[in-house]
């Protein structure tokens, strides 16, 4: 059910919003997100087996069951008291309406994550929503509510408004800070759009169709005592404001924001109904997260952050001009044996990639094993004699890797969801390595061996570009022609 906007019916608020809608329409919604709520809300207001509607709904997207799962058995919910597995265990003990609102506000958080608006701004004001969220998330830990997701929710979307009109109307945009100045875009927007931002966030709220109690609590109101009929619209409002002015401070990461977010807590606890010491606290928490999770904040970009990331560019660029060279040298080695070639490309990717270590696998027919015949890195020699595996198979991502003749890279081995794929002579020898990547060499369909390299904790966050994967396939081509070309000439050989 839709609740009325209430803002003055103007000429002006008309035009802003008939322009608002027909760039979504054009564009797209930001991007995509009504496509995923329209199921959640669907799932959440059904009256026939909304239980089973909301478990398929959230088991229709893999990486959105992963996270519902993960936080129903995050510390927010071990009042619960039980491990929690499935989805539909997870609607049986927590409700429709709680894993309908962690699922939006899952959603939402992942789109505004993943998008790439063409504006700076419209990013930053998505950092600052995403950044709303996990402050509210913290402090709905430490407070009594039935459905802790439902406030992160509404601390997101109390920021839709600055979302919507940095997203779609940029130009828009630029006249509220050119009659304001920044952060006071608020002050300018009723005079220059004919509504306000908020206004903006609430009916843009409404057109998607969300329920009454979201679009209630994204209103903006000013701190102070609970009043004899506060309720939990009331809440959801004052958290949603706290948390988005919160945000703003912290964004920025400078020294005021300290001071400014004690004043906030201190100004909210009333309100809350939560010490603002704890307030604080929960804020803080909300900061070491944000200062991990968000890419363009100065919060998360500190300059020894900044100077450590450029050093590292540097040197991603210095090793990928290692990979290159060494595609170059093993193209111009034609009559290189394949030893001699498996011994470059695993020489090239050592250094070009910085691994901890690397190893070389070839495969034995005969003796119907695979086993490591090259090493480089840190005790890697020691382990080498170790390194010797059956080569029937077995549900692991080496075999998969090898099955599929395609580079895999493993972001993090030691996810315990992912033990299950690793086989127990790696768990034995190679279980340090925090991220390692296979690179298989098959000729024909059948696997002779494969490059291996990892990294340990001194590389506490590692990913491969497209450019390094396909250096990566270079050098594994160049070897597996060179093993080709070998078998090609003992097949001549045996004929003769």
């Amino acid at each position: 059910m839709n609740q009325t906007l209430n803002y003055e019916r103007s000429p002006k608020a008309d035009a802003t919003l008939a322009l608002l809608w027909e760039r979504i329409r054009r564009r797209g919604d930001m991007p995509g997100f009504t496509r995923a709520i329209n199921a959640i809300l669907a799932s959440m207001r059904g009256e026939d087996e909304r239980d089973f509607s909301m478990t398929q709904t959230v088991l229709s997207d893999p990486v959105l069951t992963q996270k519902v799962l993960r936080l129903a058995n995050s510390g927010m919910y071990s009042a619960f008291g039980q491990r929690i597995n499935t989805v539909s265990k997870a609607v049986l003990v927590l409700g429709t309406e709680a894993i309908g609102h962690l699922a939006l506000g899952l959603k939402l958080i992942e789109e505004l994550s993943k998008s790439t608006p063409d504006s700076l701004q419209a990013h930053i004001e998505m950092e600052k929503a995403v950044l709303a969220g996990m402050v509210a998330q913290q402090v709905a830990a430490r407070a009594d509510v039935r459905d802790p997701e439902e406030a992160v929710v509404c601390s997101i979307l109390h920021s839709l408004g600055r979302m919507m009109v940095t997203f779609y109307l940029p130009e828009r945009w630029t006249v509220l800070q050119q009659a304001a100045a920044e952060g006071a875009e608020d002050a300018a927007a009723l005079d220059q759009l004919g509504l306000s931002l908020e206004q903006v966030g609430r009916a843009t709220a409404e057109h998607w169709g969300l329920p009454r109690n979201l679009v209630a609590g994204m209103r903006r109101v000013e701190p102070g005592e609970r009043g004899e009929a506060f309720a939990h619209e009331d809440w959801l409002a004052a958290l949603g404001t706290m948390s988005s002015q919160c945000a703003e401070s912290l964004w920025h990461g400078d020294e005021d924001a300290a001071a400014q977010v004690a004043e906030l807590a201190s100004n909210f606890a009333p309100m809350l109904g939560i010490e603002a010491e704890k307030l604080v606290g929960a804020i803080e928490q909300a900061k070491v997260e944000a200062t991990a999770d968000l890419s363009i904040a100065p919060l998360a970009n500190p300059p020894e952050k900044r100077a450590r990331a450029a050093a590292a560019t540097r040197m991603r660029d210095a090793g990928n001009k290692i990979l290159t060279s060494g595609v170059a040298e093993m193209r111009g080695a034609a009559n290189a044996t394949p030893g001699q070639m498996m011994s470059m490309a695993i020489e090239s990717a050592y250094h070009g990639l910085s691994f901890t270590r690397a190893f070389g696998f070839l495969r034995s027919r005969r003796e119907g094993k695979y086993s490591a015949r090259i090493s480089l890195g840190d005790g890697a020699k020691a382990l080498q004699p170790n390194l010797v595996f059956d080569d029937a198979y077995e549900p692991n991502v080496f075999f998969a890797a090898l099955g599929s003749d395609r580079v895999i890279f493993i972001e993090n081995a030691r996810d315990p969801k992912f033990a299950s794929k690793l086989p127990g002579w790696w768990k034995g020898s190679l279980g340090s390595a925090r991220c390692f990547v296979i690179i298989p060499l098959c000729t024909n369909g059948e696997p002779v061996g494969f490059i291996y390299g990892d990294w340990d904790d001194r590389f506490p966050s590692v990913y491969l570009s497209q450019t390094e994967f396909s250096l990566l396939n270079d050098l594994r081509a160049l070897v597996v022609k060179s093993v080709e070309r070998r078998q090609t000439l003992e097949a001549v050989a045996t004929r003769a």
